[in-house]
């Protein structure tokens, strides 16, 4: 990750404006990425771009390699032919994603555009399709595991018949020809994905922005990936997790937080030479310029709870792989543009294997009040090899923050900010941009100085998240000039494409 001074701001694209009823990698894409341009920003940061599954989530996907179909962008598959007019039916836009009326809909356009691609016949672009097909090792596994979930009605694999859940060679060939063209259009999506993101990314290199995605240490136990890799993962012999990933008591809950996730059998995966992470982290490099690593510290040890357990509480830390797996990733990869998610429960351990590799750490301002002149977030704290943001997606907004603090905590956040509080959003915002840290990120929440209504993420809480969007008309007409000249003004301002 560069070293000089730079700024970014954090937006997942389904969030942004457009008429299909979600973001996607179209239009309004390249309109946000002109918008950065304009600012001088050197950052588009993004969440996990995966297909998600329980709950939304970008989080918990089908599959940590596939992207997400429903950010593919329609009118670009009409101009390629794969849509017509009438197939491709314009959504009013509207500031909150409706999934449960969206996936079922985008489902259902995006099969009748895989079926016009593949009655079409043009031999250019399917030579390009089955290229891709070639070149992605992951892809089968998925769209074969993504039609299987289709026959048994979107049922978790460990409810499938046996034969099915626990799939061996024989069974896997015999699937592969009965589900033939549900797997074709599982891949013709992959592709499209592909294609449009490659595309996206090339315009905001164009345009000297660079895109920071997002890794979750976990994956999903419905998904392909363990589906087809249980021997890696903590698993009984029936598939089931005998542990569960979580965390404990802190910030955000005092009963933990239980994702859910299997948690990796290490020693497995060091008999293999950490082949699994190395393809997975070869595979986001190319996709990214750097990756923000979720729950960093899982590395050096992570919360294991018993299985069946309904809470966080009752667990406990097991060792994770250390500098190894890294050893063996800079060995296959060279050096790893990461950020380190370093938040939460960390210690001395977990700070001796980050500073090992100079991977930069996280500073979040919201955490920085109540505990007195010498906590880490408080900028004047701060060192140069750190990335400090306002919030996270798992934080409010700023506003929101600020308006819920108790009026002695509001006071102590003005003078310490020297402000007066009428606009916490932008005081944060300097507050960050100040900070020797090399790189600021700042939610494009808290640059519209938005209020607890966009939020993107509660953590514990089972729906409603990951639904926000804004819309253009939110972005006045001063905002490009009035960061540009912040940017300037603290040294972060990207005056040349790089």
């Amino acid at each position: 990750m560069r070293t000089n001074r730079s700024c970014g701001v954090l937006l997942h694209p389904t969030s942004l404006p457009g008429p299909g009823g979600i973001g996607t990698l179209g239009d309004d894409a390249r309109r946000f990425i002109d918008l950065l341009a304009g600012m001088g920003m050197s950052w588009w940061q993004v969440l996990p771009l995966n297909p998600s599954a329980c709950g939304n989530s970008p989080y918990s996907a089908f599959s940590a390699f596939a992207g997400n179909p429903l950010l593919i962008d329609l009118d670009t598959l009409a101009r390629e032919g794969d849509l017509s007019k009438q197939d491709h039916t314009t959504v009013t836009a509207a500031e909150q994603v409706d999934f449960g009326a969206l996936i079922p809909a985008r489902h259902e356009t995006l099969h009748r555009a895989a079926a016009a691609f593949f009655a079409s016949g043009r031999t250019g672009r399917m030579e390009d399709f089955w290229h891709f097909c070639d070149t992605a090792p992951w892809l089968h596994n998925y769209a074969l595991f993504m039609a299987l979930k289709q026959r048994y009605k979107g049922k978790s694999w460990c409810h499938w018949p046996k034969s099915a859940a626990l799939l061996n060679a024989e069974m896997f060939e015999k699937a592969s020809v009965e589900l033939g063209p549900e797997i074709g259009v599982q891949k013709y999506l992959q592709w499209q994905f592909s294609k449009q993101w490659s595309h996206l990314r090339t315009y905001a290199a164009a345009q000297g922005v660079s895109i920071i995605g997002d890794i979750p240490i976990f994956v999903a136990y419905d998904s392909a990936d363990v589906w087809a890799n249980r021997d890696i993962f903590l698993l009984d012999e029936q598939g089931k997790p005998t542990v569960m990933a979580g965390v404990p008591p802190d910030y955000f809950s005092n009963t933990g937080q239980l994702w859910g996730n299997p948690l990796y059998d290490w020693d497995v995966l060091k008999t293999r030479r950490y082949d699994w992470w190395i393809e997975r982290f070869r595979y986001l490099f190319s996709q990214f310029d750097c990756i923000r690593v979720d729950h960093f510290r899982g590395f050096e040890a992570a919360w294991h709870v018993p299985a069946g357990h309904k809470t966080a509480v009752k667990g406990s830390w097991v060792a994770g792989p250390g500098r190894h797996l890294f050893d063996a990733l800079i060995s296959a990869l060279g050096p790893l543009p990461i950020i380190a998610e370093d938040l939460g429960v960390i210690t001395h351990e977990v700070e001796t294997l980050r500073d090992a590799f100079g991977f930069p750490g996280m500073k979040i301002l919201q955490f920085a009040f109540g505990s007195g002149p010498d906590n880490a977030y408080l900028p004047h704290n701060h060192i140069k090899r750190c990335v400090v943001y306002t919030g996270t997606h798992d934080n409010d907004t700023s506003a929101g923050w600020f308006a819920d603090l108790t009026e002695q905590e509001r006071c102590e956040v003005r003078d310490y900010l020297g402000s007066a509080g009428d606009n916490p959003s932008d005081d944060l915002v300097r507050g960050a941009l100040m900070s020797v840290a090399d790189t600021a990120i700042v939610p494009f929440q808290d640059m519209l100085g938005l209020s607890s209504a966009a939020r993107m993420n509660i953590p514990g809480k089972a729906e409603g998240n990951w639904e926000w969007r804004f819309t253009w008309d939110m972005v006045d007409k001063g905002l490009t000039e009035r960061y540009r000249r912040k940017l300037e003004l603290f040294g972060r301002h990207r005056h040349q494409p790089v």
